[in-house]
Parts: structure tokens; C-alpha cells; sequence
């Protein structure tokens, strides 16, 4: 199923070549992620702020196929994963009208603020995972 959101490239993304600097790339995939997040009904501010339960990222990839441009209108679809009980993936695919642009994987740890040490995923990400992620029956959700 997965959550789509569009993103316009902005000048102060690009480096002196005139391309989405190589970083801005997964800064445009954690955007999506936060209004994944919002669209599942969840508040951002207290989701970031962290005080009880936070989401770190334990691991970070980009592959690059073409570049992106300023005024470029990026399709990116995003696919979330539950890994085990206290974790989850994130697959992102940018897309440039029909083409891929890039792919990215970001894998998060739920954690306790307090000890820092791994906890269950809380009922709201349950339900984000269940509204964005794949059905494992391939199944409407």
C-alpha cells in the first residue's frame, strides 16, 4: 500500500553543480517520513520531542539513479516494515514523473528515553505501520 507524497526541489538543496546535494536526498525521505507520521493522525510535536519512547535510526542507505534538479517535482513512496517487535524498516522510492531517481532505507530502533534501551512499538505506530506498511496477506488494509 505505502504513503506517496510529493516534494519540489529547492534551490537550497543543491550543491554548486546544480544537483540535490547528496545528503539533502535523505533529508526529502525523512520529510515523507514526518508526514507519513502526520497523515496517520499522530501529533509531531510530542512524537519528536521524545520525552518517554523515541525512534532512532540504527541504519541509513541511498542508492542514486539520476539527479535531481531545482524546481524538479519528486514523487517519493514510502513503505514501512515491522522488523520485530521493537523495530522497523522504511523503504523509500523517488520517483521524477515515471522514472526512479533514487532508493533509500531507513531502519529505526523504538527505545526507552530513560534507559536507552530497546521497548515494543506503542499502539500508534502499530497503526501507522498498519495504514502504510504492506498487507502480509496483499490484502486492502
Amino acid at each position: 500500500m505505502g504513503y506517496v507524497v510529493e516534494h519540489q526541489v529547492r534551490f537550497h538543496e543543491t550543491d554548486g553543480a546544480g544537483v540535490v546535494y547528496f545528503a539533502n536526498e535523505l533529508v526529502i525521505c525523512h520529510s515523507a517520513y514526518e508526514a507519513s507520521l502526520a497523515a496517520a493522525g499522530i501529533e509531531l510535536g510530542v512524537f519528536f520531542k521524545a520525552e518517554a519512547i523515541a525512534y532512532p535510526i540504527a541504519h541509513a542507505s541511498i542508492d542514486y539513479r539520476r539527479p535531481l534538479r531545482c524546481g524538479d517535482r519528486v514523487t517519493i513512496h514510502l513503505t514501512p516494515t515491522r522488523l520485530d517487535d521493537s523495530s522497523f524498516e522504511i523503504q523509500y522510492h523517488l520517483k521524477l514523473r515515471d522514472t526512479l531517481v533514487a532508493e533509500a532505507v531507513t531502519r529505526h530502533v523504538c527505545i526507552s528515553v530513560a534507559d536507552r534501551r530497546r521497548c515494543p512499538l506503542p499502539t500508534e505506530m502499530e497503526r501507522w505501520l498498519t495504514r502504510w506498511g504492506d498487507s502480509p496477506s496483499g490484502e486492502e488494509q
